[in-house]
């Protein structure tokens, strides 16, 4: 197999790699055959956020920069668009960026080594607000900065920096310029794509060609799974199918009645949708890791990963979230339609075919009476994974459980629906007997393991918890987790 010759722009100019293997990432690029050292290598498994970079691509005839992990980056991904890093942001005649300068200001650094990456998310998020001429707030700063981890110098200078920086003499980014150049790199004649490595079809069908013409290749959309796979696993995978330049699965689609989210749509356009459709959501959506994991992964991919961990799962289960499957049979594109948890056999196990992709996500529009939401339990409040997740989806009409909807995360081998407890309150009246009784049922109808996050002990105990809390929730009480706790000094 050959790779394509990777292109890219950046400091204005088109980079041209040739010979790149399929699974080298952006990160090892940058400092092995770049030599640019200047973004670092933390966690390598997009964790800790040293190594943030931005990206940025034409939409809709805009620039649009997103802050994301190159360890976990495939470098290939990056084929077409633009790249800053932390060497990159300074004026040509030296004079630092806003990001950086309110760095120098508010002390924001120690031992310097992260600083690097919260320079990089800064930077993405002063791009976001200079472009809006919208001040930064410290809610703003804290959603920007929830993937990047500091050890020594705390959070409260750099957050300072943030609501610092749209202060300091401007160091503007030539967008025109940029634009230029990505719509020239578009229009670069390509090689024959027959052998190639790394596969990045642009159309579905393409797609589904390159899928029935090789089903042993490594299906992959943001890398923030399989890129732990590449780093921490050392796989290495002989041909690689990237959905993300999919023109048809980048979109979100409305309808009547659903949602239709692609495959290649990020999690962070993704959850903005399912935020718009229900916004009691929006505080577990920023929970979903962290912001460059958003930015990069996908919510399609999160669902076909299939881990029993895997936080969109007992949300879309809760939601009655369907998946399409597609593939290419006889030069004719076929598709079949199931419900998200049919779609698991096993741990990270599922029905596809070796020669089908997952396409669609379709989530139903929230309706009247409809009361949802989502819980996660986790060691850490932002970036981590969860112990257990509970998501909920009634609706109480007439003082009567109508409708019930129930899905569960970190209590068996895949995503589940809690069946019986659903039984237990659909017809009940809505009331704290029937609550009681179905926090009993749902504590019973599963047997999770014990492992590094959580106990069996303590998950079958908090299952029941949340419930408890969704039923106080829905009696008034709103004081009763951590969305609604200020720290003093921080609400600003």
């Amino acid at each position: 197999m050959t790779t394509q010759v990777l292109r890219f722009i950046r400091r204005g100019e088109i980079v041209t790699l040739p010979n790149v293997p399929p699974t080298r990432t952006l990160l090892e690029v940058l400092r092995e055959d770049l030599h640019c050292t200047g973004t670092k290598e933390g966690c390598n498994e997009g964790d800790c956020g040293a190594c943030t970079v931005v990206v940025g691509e034409a939409v809709d005839g805009q620039l649009q920069t997103k802050a994301v992990n190159s360890c976990i980056k495939m470098a290939h991904s990056l084929d077409g668009k633009a790249l800053w890093t932390v060497e990159d942001i300074a004026a040509d005649d030296g004079c630092l960026h806003p990001a950086q300068e309110a760095m120098v200001q508010c002390h924001g650094s120690q031992c310097g080594f992260c600083t690097p990456g919260f320079v990089m998310s800064l930077f993405g998020l002063y791009q976001q607000h200079a472009h809006a001429g919208q001040p930064i707030t410290r809610a703003d700063a804290q959603h920007a900065l929830s993937g990047n981890l500091c050890r020594c110098t705390g959070y409260r200078p750099i957050l300072d920096a943030a609501q610092t920086m749209l202060g300091l003499p401007a160091v503007p980014v030539d967008e025109a310029k940029t634009l230029s150049k990505l719509e020239l790199l578009a229009h670069i004649p390509r090689g024959l794509e027959a052998d190639l490595a790394y596969k990045s079809p642009t159309t579905l069908r393409g797609l589904l060609a390159a899928r029935a013409q090789h089903p042993q290749a490594q299906i992959v959309a943001g890398c923030t799974d399989v890129g732990l796979w590449v780093n921490k696993m050392h796989m290495d995978f002989a041909q690689v199918l990237d959905v993300t330049q999919v023109a048809e699965l980048k979109r979100v689609e409305q309808y009547p009645h659903h949602i239709a989210i692609g495959a290649a749509v990020t999690l962070t356009d993704a959850f903005a949708a399912l935020v718009a459709d229900r916004p009691q959501l929006g505080a577990f959506a920023s929970r979903f890791a962290g912001l460059p994991v958003r930015n990069a992964g996908t919510l399609g991919g999160n669902v076909a990963n299939g881990s029993p961990i895997g936080d969109s799962m007992p949300l879309l289960i809760a939601l009655g979230a369907n998946v399409v499957l597609m593939a290419l049979r006889k030069g004719k594109v076929v598709h079949r339609e199931l419900r998200l948890e049919d779609l698991y056999t096993g741990y990270r196990k599922n029905v596809m075919a070796a020669d089908e992709v997952l396409a669609w996500i379709k989530v139903p529009k929230a309706v009247a009476n409809e009361r949802s939401r989502v819980y996660k339990i986790s060691k850490r409040f932002e970036d981590d994974i969860s112990a257990v997740c509970l998501a909920l989806n009634l609706h109480i009409v007439n003082g009567k459980v109508a409708h019930a909807s129930i899905g569960v995360g970190g209590v068996a081998a895949t995503p589940v629906r809690a069946v019986k407890t659903q039984a237990a309150l659909l017809g009940q009246p809505w009331t704290a007997d029937t609550v009681m009784n179905a926090m009993a049922t749902l504590r019973a109808e599963f047997s999770p393991i014990s492992d590094m996050r959580a106990s069996s002990a303590y998950r079958t105990e908090v299952l029941g918890n949340l419930l408890q809390r969704y039923w106080l929730e829905s009696q008034g009480l709103a004081a009763i987790n951590l969305e609604s706790f200020v720290l003093e000094g921080e609400a600003a």
